[in-house]
């Protein structure tokens, strides 16, 4: 069938059934002051649950490390006034139907000094920088690594014990993990730095330590990109090859599901070949995708948004994405832009109504409807 029925049909994960395939991207949204989900957020992910998303994948919260931050009022995963607020966020999604993982994030050098919860610390990252002779990002020692990978095992082990269904690691968009990633953010001489293989130990320890906190079932996706917030243009694999060098690793480490980041779900991921990021991940390590990028939206650039704009991103055709799904190129779609403007998208792809889905605009980025 191909038609957006099929985009309501259960996926299976061992012991985890998402009820359709459609999932919620991770989108920073600045509404958590003091690191702690309110009631706002609370309702902000239940109404998207009961419209018909399938999985909640949350906002990025950060980790228990003290750079793992930097912007302000985003939620945090660590402390029990912030791990009670996601309790009542797990609640009311499983109340609404749905299922829901953390997004797990540590921002790396991104970070800022100035930036809360404690405006002294730089930022962390592969490498030492200095700015006017003042140390901006602390180049990471081994026993940093190690604080940082228990970190994450940490969260993860607090997601399975307040209910969540799984967890997702952000290793894409140029945070911390995918710094480790990058030749040109990493030029370490020691067993993290140089081939390949050792840019990625990084993110096999972060995988390997969940995976021991949560047990075999509990699932883990491990969200990737190949463009970076700094070069859209950037490429980790400029071929298959490459990609299933940079993928495997990843994969005997314990990731279930990968979430492969794109700009735009259409574009073709290496020349030769109509199969985007997600279709190729499923093809050479054959576990589950998730494809994201523009979904329900036309080709307005997401980047444009991010500055003061009276552009509107408009609802379009999802014939492409279902002729692709149809043909089995990736597994789960995650809705961005589209779903956070109108929680209700879901329901209005389900039901036919589509002339009623709301177009996308800066303002929306303004509060949580």
């Amino acid at each position: 069938m191909n038609d957006s029925q099929q985009l309501f049909q259960p996926f299976e994960l061992g012991a985890l059934t998402i009820p359709t395939r459609i999932v919620m991207a991770p989108m920073t949204r600045t509404f958590s002051p003091g690191g702690v989900p309110n009631a706002k957020v609370v309702e902000y992910y239940r109404k998207r649950a009961a419209a018909g998303v399938g999985l909640i994948i949350t906002e990025g919260t950060t980790v228990n490390h003290c750079a793992s931050n930097g912007y302000p009022n985003v939620p945090r995963f660590y402390g029990e006034d912030a791990l009670n607020g996601w309790k009542q966020v797990v609640d009311a999604v499983h109340g609404a139907g749905g299922t829901i993982m953390p997004q797990l994030w540590h921002v790396g050098n991104v970070r800022r000094l100035g930036t809360e919860p404690d405006g002294t610390v730089p930022g962390y990252g592969p490498m030492e920088k200095f700015k006017d002779s003042k140390k901006i990002v602390h180049g990471m020692t081994q026993s940093d690594i190690d604080e940082v990978v228990a970190a994450f095992a940490q969260a993860a082990k607090d997601a399975k014990e307040i209910g969540m269904d799984g967890v997702e690691i952000h290793g894409a968009h140029g945070y911390l993990i995918d710094q480790f990633f990058w030749e040109g953010s990493n030029q370490r001489t020691d067993n993290y730095g140089g081939s390949m293989a050792n840019r990625g130990r990084f993110a096999v320890e972060i995988i390997q330590a969940v995976r021991a906190a949560v047990g075999p079932e509990f699932p883990i996706v491990f969200r990737f990109s190949q463009w970076k917030q700094q070069d859209y243009t950037a490429r980790l694999a400029q071929n298959p090859d490459e990609l299933k060098e940079f993928l495997q690793p990843l994969v005997d480490a314990g990731v279930d599901i990968f979430h492969c980041s794109t700009r735009r779900f259409w574009e073709p991921e290496f020349a030769g070949s109509e199969l985007n990021l997600a279709g190729w991940t499923r093809k050479l390590t054959g576990k589950p995708t998730i494809t994201v990028g523009s979904v329900g939206l036309d080709g307005s650039e997401f980047t444009s948004f991010m500055t003061n704009t009276t552009e509107i991103a408009q609802p379009a055709s999802l014939d492409g994405l279902l002729s692709r799904f149809a043909a089995q190129e990736f597994d789960l779609v995650a809705v961005g832009r589209a779903l956070l403007v109108d929680p209700d998208w879901a329901a209005k792809v389900r039901d036919g109504k589509q002339e009623d889905i709301l177009p996308f605009s800066r303002s929306a980025l303004g509060s949580l409807s």
